[in-house]
């Protein structure tokens, strides 16, 4: 038996027949898939995240989190720059991250673009807004001193 396909290219069909084996029909969806993400993987060497986590160790650079081989599948490698396709061999571009605080980093980027774009149209107010004093210390500090100063009289 054989597999048919059709291809119009230039508005011509073209009937190519290949020959199903055995061994396709038998295989599970599981098989399949598995021989799917194989063929995706880069090749040995490239695969830039094994080669950061060599070089930085199981570490989340933020928050300190150490990570053992059972659970490595959180930590993630973070490009600094945010090119993907900028890959130094010593590392230079990259941190290890657990996932959340890859995911904090990202999402930091994210809220600061929106509230950026936001910005020109719409009002906010200042909750606090420190003012240099003429003695060269701030609001908050000549608040400060005042506060302790009615705490002594008392």
């Amino acid at each position: 038996m054989s597999k048919v396909t059709f291809s119009s290219k230039w508005g011509k069909v073209k009937v190519n027949k290949k020959p199903v084996f055995a061994g396709d029909a038998n295989k599970s969806a599981q098989d399949s898939v598995r021989e799917m993400k194989a063929a995706q993987k880069p090749p040995a060497g490239e695969d830039y995240r094994e080669k950061s986590l060599a070089i930085h160790g199981l570490i989340c650079a933020r928050c300190g989190r150490e990570f053992t081989e059972s659970n490595r599948n959180i930590l993630t490698v973070h490009h600094k720059d945010g090119n993907h396709s900028n890959n130094p061999a010593d590392g230079s571009n990259w941190e290890n991250l657990c996932a959340y605080c890859h995911e904090d980093v990202h999402s930091r980027g994210v809220l600061a673009e929106y509230l950026e774009n936001a910005g020109s149209g719409r009002e906010f107010s200042v909750v606090y807004e420190e003012k240099p004093a003429e003695s060269g210390t701030g609001i908050l500090a000549e608040k400060l001193k005042k506060a302790l100063q009615k705490g002594k009289r008392s």
